[in-house]
Formats: C-alpha cells, sequence, structure tokens
C-alpha cells in the first residue's frame, strides 16, 4: 500500500542505513530526534536478505514506541538503488541485491515510506538544519565506508534521471585505481575509510595485523606514521580535485562533508584545500566554501524524516509499481 497523508500529530520514524550500521529514531515537527537506536549492520555469509531486514526490524522495536505511533516513514540507504522504487542493492551489503526495502516497510507499518540515498539525506539534513542552512546551492557529503553526496540546487533536493543526482564517490580522480563498483580511479576508491586503509596497508602499514581501519589511520597519522599521513593526503587530494570538479560543474556555494574519517580534522581538509585550490580557478569556484557537516551521527536520521516532514523541497515523486 501507498499512504499519501503525512500530516499527522506522531513522529516520524527515521532510518538510516550503512554497511556499518543501522539506525533508527523518531523525529518531530522541528527535525528534533527524540530517541533513537544503533545496531551493527549484520555480515557473513548468513547476512542475506531476511536476516538484514529482521535486525533493520528488531532495532527499531527497541524505540520507545509503538509501530502505529509514527505518521510516517523516512529511509535512507546507502545506493545505488532503483528510484522511487526503493529497490536498493548497496554497494558495501551484499546481502541485499534489489531488495524491495520501501514496499516491505509499507507493508509492515501500513505508513507512507519514502527512501533515498543515504548520502542524499545527509545532504537534506545539513541543507535544513545544519552547516547548509540560508545556502541554496550545495553539495553534501559523506566520507566514510564509502563517499556519496546530494545536491541541492536552487533549495531544492537535486534527484536525477534515477535518483543518484549527487553521487560524487563516482567521480574519475586518477587514472588507475580499481573501485568495487568495477570501473577505474573512482574517488571512493581513494578516500573512502576501507580503502584509505587498504592502500596503506599495501604500503607497508601496520604489517601482519588483523585489523587496520580507518581510526587507527588517524590515530597513526597524528602520532607521525609517514605512511599513514600519505594515505590522509592521498585522500584529501582526491576530494578537493572531484569538489573542484562538481564546483564547475553545478556553480555550488558550499560543500559540507560528514563522516567518520571526517573526524581526521586538519588530515584531511589540508590536502583537500591544497587541491581545491589548484583545481577550482574560475571566477566562480575560486571562494567556494568546505565545512564540516554540523550534524554528526543523527544527519543520517534527520535527513531520512526530512523527506517526510520537508517533502516539498527533498521529495519529488511517488513510488512506480
Amino acid at each position: 500500500m501507498s499512504v499519501t497523508d503525512t500530516s499527522g500529530d506522531g513522529p516520524v520514524l527515521a532510518i538510516d542505513v550503512g554497511g556499518t550500521k543501522m539506525a533508527v529514531g523518531a523525529v518531530d515537527a522541528r527535525g528534533e530526534v527524540l530517541a533513537s537506536f544503533r545496531v551493527p549492520t549484520p555480515v557473513g555469509a548468513g547476512a542475506d536478505g531476511e536476516v538484514l531486514y529482521a535486525a533493520l526490524l528488531d532495532a527499531v522495536d527497541q524505540l520507545p514506541y509503538e509501530r502505529g505511533a509514527f505518521r510516517a516513514v523516512g529511509v535512507g540507504c546507502g545506493g545505488p538503488m532503483r528510484w522511487p522504487a526503493g529497490e536498493v542493492s548497496p554497494l558495501n551489503i551484499p546481502g541485499w541485491r534489489g531488495f524491495p526495502l520501501r514496499w516491505r516497510l509499507e507493508a509492515d507499518f501500513r505508513r507512507d515510506v519514502r527512501l533515498h540515498n543515504d548520502a542524499i539525506c545527509l545532504a537534506a539534513a545539513e541543507h535544513w538544519q545544519g552547516a547548509g542552512r540560508g545556502v541554496a546551492n550545495m553539495l553534501g557529503m559523506v566520507v566514510s565506508t564509502g563517499v556519496g553526496g546530494g545536491l541541492i540546487l536552487g533549495d531544492r533536493l537535486i534527484d536525477g534521471a534515477k535518483g543518484n543526482a549527487g553521487h560524487i564517490g563516482h567521480v574519475i580522480v586518477d587514472q588507475e585505481t580499481p573501485c568495487a563498483c568495477g570501473g577505474t580511479g573512482c574517488l571512493e576508491a581513494v578516500a573512502s575509510g576501507p580503502r584509505m586503509a587498504a592502500w596503506a596497508a599495501a604500503q607497508g602499514w601496520r604489517v601482519g595485523e588483523k585489523s587496520r581501519t580507518g581510526k587507527d589511520l588517524t590515530d597513526d597519522a597524528r602520532a607521525g606514521d609517514g605512511i599513514a599521513e600519505a594515505a590522509f593526503t592521498r585522500a584529501g587530494t582526491g576530494l578537493g580535485i572531484a569538489i573542484a570538479g562538481a564546483a564547475a560543474m553545478c556553480d555550488l556555494e558550499l560543500v559540507t562533508i560528514g563522516g567518520g574519517i571526517v573526524q581526521a580534522g586538519e588530515l584531511l581538509f589540508e590536502p583537500l584545500r591544497a587541491a581545491l585550490h589548484r583545481h577550482a580557478r574560475l571566477d566562480f569556484t575560486k571562494n567556494l566554501k568546505v565545512v564540516p557537516a554540523d550534524l554528526g551521527q543523527d544527519a543520517g536520521l534527520v535527513g531520512a524524516a526530512a523527506l517526510i516532514l520537508r517533502g516539498d523541497a527533498y521529495w519529488s515523486a511517488d513510488r512506480v509499481d
């Protein structure tokens, strides 16, 4: 079923699904997260579509609300996906391939469900409640397990033909690095946390250790490890190149960047700014501002809820059966 009336008094159920975590929350009309709950995204051979979906429903049931208390459901999920139908195939969640997430949630909650790319939801959140408030033309990015983005132009979310506009993680920034999408040279292959750690390991970083995470890489770079520092220089340079191209294409005023890797601060932003200065030389790109996202770990939930609460700006389609 599909219900189009989202004007009830209850909170919105917001869902944010990524490669490492599933987050759920109750969000009120002001964009305030009233309650939230997070669980690791199931991984491994047994994490098929139904196991993943059951884990998501179990997380929702940990919230201090009955399912019928929610006026509607907003969802951000890793891509790619078939939009607006809401069939998801996240690169970082192999158990979901063509999984009808929007339809399943509609059937279980008997409420309208609006689903979009998780990075697009982050962009909506930052435009509505975060660093992008008052900015009409911006790119919101997430740099974490993957790299994604969402475009706001003229104060409205830009969807594109299949709902993937702003997917900056697959802009090409070099000639040789293979990407999980099957292409070569994608930003995600250079700047996502796992790919940064894998590149550093191939250069001799923490040889023989089983666990080499983005946080480990950040800690070692801050401690002066040359290989870890080089990984951040490489990633920041790729980000600067990609952002310069996006600025020229879309005439942007602002780029906000969220996600775990951004916690590295100047390790990432210094080479990013240097590359942006080298490549963004047109008059209308020179003054582009690139800033950390404001909303922290709740950004995905706020953005998912914005699909419902600010549908005039961030939602333009109903499900295609």
